[in-house]
């Protein structure tokens, strides 16, 4: 069993950066692959970045490419989103979502993942 935690959401001007933190909790935690998805009022939740066990393999939306980075200190049991130039459209509540990596393919849907956290508020402000 897998708990997350995020933490680090907020509200920032365009431009500017965040960075998200998921504390996780639970046997094994790096045999997990780890994603995060947002979902903005009226949209349906939407991937972000995911990354494999051992962070040899990512993923990105192509809205995020360039701009966000996703990372985990498997030591320390965290995952870390970092957002750089942020835009009015990233605003959303943003969910950290860990699954068993099955070290095939890196789950990039919402239906793949099993554990998810309570999410946390991002606002950019124009």
């Amino acid at each position: 069993q897998v708990q997350l935690v995020e933490s680090g959401g907020g509200l920032v001007q365009a431009g500017g950066s965040l960075r998200l933190d998921c504390a996780a909790s639970g046997y094994s935690f790096s045999s997990y692959a780890v994603g995060w998805f947002r979902q903005a009022p009226g949209k349906e939740r939407e991937f972000v970045a995911a990354l494999s066990w051992s962070s040899s393999n990512a993923d990105y939306a192509d809205s995020v490419k360039g701009r966000f980075t996703i990372s985990r200190d498997n030591a320390k049991n965290a995952v870390y989103l970092q957002m750089n130039s942020l835009k009015p459209e990233d605003t959303a509540v943003y969910y950290c979502a860990a699954v068993r990596d099955d070290r095939i393919t890196l789950p990039i849907t919402a239906r793949r993942y099993g554990y998810w956290g309570q999410g946390t508020q991002v606002t950019v402000s124009s």
